[in-house]
Formats: C-alpha cells, sequence, structure tokens
C-alpha cells in the first residue's frame, strides 16, 4: 500500500501539465536556484482567440510578460487586469488565477515561475 502511494505521487511530480484547447506551452528553459528546494521555470504560453487557462495555482510565485496580444487575468479577490503586449503581472505562490485571450488575434506570453522543486507546477483549482 505505502508503495503504491509512493509510485503514485513520484508519476504525480513528473506528469506535465494537462493539455488545455487553444493553449500551447513551450518549455525554455528550468533552472535550480541558490535558494534551497527552489528552482527558476520558463515556458512561453501562446493562447488561440478566445482560449483561455481554467482557474489554477502553482506552487510558488508566476511573473508575466505579455509578448503580443490581450489577455484578461482573474486573480482571487482582485479586480479582472486586462494586459496588452508589453504589459507585466505578479501572480504571488499559491494565488488562484485564470488567463483568458480576449482579442480577436493570438496572443502570447512569457511566464517565469520561481517554484518548489519536485512539485506539479500546474496545480487545477476546483
Amino acid at each position: 500500500m505505502i508503495l503504491a502511494f509512493l509510485i503514485a505521487a513520484q508519476l504525480a511530480v513528473e506528469a506535465p501539465p494537462a493539455e488545455t484547447p487553444g493553449i500551447t506551452r513551450t518549455n525554455l528553459q528550468e533552472h535550480d536556484l541558490s535558494i534551497a528546494g527552489r528552482e527558476a521555470i520558463q515556458v512561453r504560453v501562446d493562447f488561440a482567440p478566445g482560449a483561455k487557462v481554467p482557474q489554477h495555482m502553482h506552487p510558488g510565485e508566476e511573473i508575466v510578460y505579455v509578448l503580443k496580444g490581450t489577455i484578461e487575468y482573474r486573480l482571487r479577490g482582485q479586480p479582472v487586469a486586462t494586459l496588452h503586449a508589453g504589459d507585466v503581472i505578479f501572480i504571488p505562490y499559491g494565488m488562484p488565477h485564470e488567463a483568458t485571450n480576449v482579442g480577436l488575434e493570438a496572443a502570447s506570453e512569457l511566464a517565469t515561475y520561481v517554484v518548489e522543486k519536485n512539485t506539479p507546477l500546474v496545480v487545477p483549482v476546483k
């Protein structure tokens, strides 16, 4: 029983984020930090028009730079933020949030995560 739990836990850590229709994630780099147990991960996220990343959170901070398009961010308990190319947003550790391309064209962001190592990067929120 314990062995089955450990195997399931390891698979959960190694599993990539679930595919979301209209969203393409391109992993750019991943590096250990000088802070024990933390790593930095950079990902380019491309959104088709109208595509939405459902509510989720991360085991650390997320720093977003919008490369192109118009993306609406909803962070729990905060006003809606509509960002355009060149805008940035900081998403605190464990903050439930979602993002939607509200423009008529494709949108892209550069997401930089400073997160706990060996944990799933994306945790769905129900």
